[in-house]
């Protein structure tokens, strides 16, 4: 299971009841962020998220409303009494940014590891996020913009039959199901001797900010959850949406539509936007599984043979 909080669903500037931008993912007591704007350390105290085991930090792009939390959170990571290494991925410009911020965050008793703009699909070296798949797209905004495909790759299911098949020694089965080759006693044993057919995983997509560009669609593809920021509610609203690239809802659905994803989670509203609900038939007229975001949402995703219903709230 992987569990996800929209720690805040704001864009521009925080209001009463609408942190900005940030979405906490809990991965075997692992934790990702994406985005960290301004009130994302008090939602994730309120939510008992944990700091210590941050591993990554994806940052969509470097306006103030998706990094001011960054500072504060540094060094709330620290205070946890984390040694471990700390992942930070971002557009053209983070490690200037990362650079500029460690001035003011200047002791930290971990290492922070910052990419620059990655391109494709990659993993990290990252013992604990080693199931982990991500890719980035260039999206279109007023700045250099990333969009985030998470994949959480899922193991084969050890197979006893196959594994005595093969006279595989039991002493070597469980190195061969962590994916190890090994060599014992003159012979060499291959994890896919011990090992059923694969298994799907569950992929999980951002997009934030961005005008709806022609790539997005392919590189949402069949996600599980598709993530899409969503600043006007309004259909008549597009001129603002063209002018500051951002979307409006019956947008962000269509891509969802096009991408063939299970569920849309919209997000990063509007300041002047009160009430998103006005609006969500603006995004179930086209894309009916759609949910509106609020601060501090809890949605949870089964692997396929988990449960039936893959995503619950």
């Amino acid at each position: 299971m992987i569990d996800l909080i929209l720690l805040g669903c704001g864009g521009n500037m925080p209001m009463p009841n609408r942190y900005l931008s940030s979405l906490f993912i809990n991965y075997q007591g692992r934790k990702i962020l994406i985005d960290c704007g301004e009130g994302t350390q008090v939602s994730m105290r309120m939510k008992n998220c944990g700091f210590k085991n941050i591993d990554l930090i994806c940052i969509t792009h470097l306006h103030g409303d998706h990094t001011i939390g960054l500072i504060g959170l540094l060094s709330t990571i620290a205070n946890s009494s984390r040694t471990e290494d700390l992942t930070i991925i971002g557009p053209v410009g983070i490690i200037e940014t990362m650079n500029a911020i460690r001035v003011l965050v200047e002791y930290l008793p971990y290492n922070i590891n910052v990419l620059e703009n990655p391109e494709g699909s990659f993993a990290l070296l990252n013992k604990h996020l080693k199931d982990l798949e991500i890719s980035t797209l260039n999206l279109e905004h007023s700045t250099e913009c990333l969009g985030y495909s998470l994949y959480f790759n899922r193991k084969a299911k050890f197979n006893v039959e196959k594994a005595n098949l093969n006279e595989v020694p039991k002493i070597l089965w469980q190195k061969l199901q962590e994916g190890r080759t090994i060599e014992y006693e003159g012979k060499l044993y291959t994890p896919d001797m011990v090992l059923g057919n694969d298994r799907k995983g569950i992929k999980i997509s951002f997009i934030t900010d961005t005008r709806p560009i022609l790539t997005i669609p392919e590189f949402i593809k069949n996600s599980d959850l598709f993530v899409c920021e969503a600043m006007y509610g309004d259909d008549l609203d597009i001129s603002k949406a063209v002018k500051n690239k951002h979307m409006t809802f019956r947008e962000a659905a269509n891509l969802a539509n096009l991408g063939n994803v299970k569920q849309l989670l919209l997000t990063h509203f509007s300041p002047s936007l009160e009430n998103p609900y006005d609006y969500i038939e603006n995004a179930t007229s086209v894309f009916n599984n759609t949910i509106i975001g609020e601060d501090r949402l809890e949605l949870h995703l089964n692997f396929d043979d988990e449960n039936n219903d893959k995503i619950k709230r």
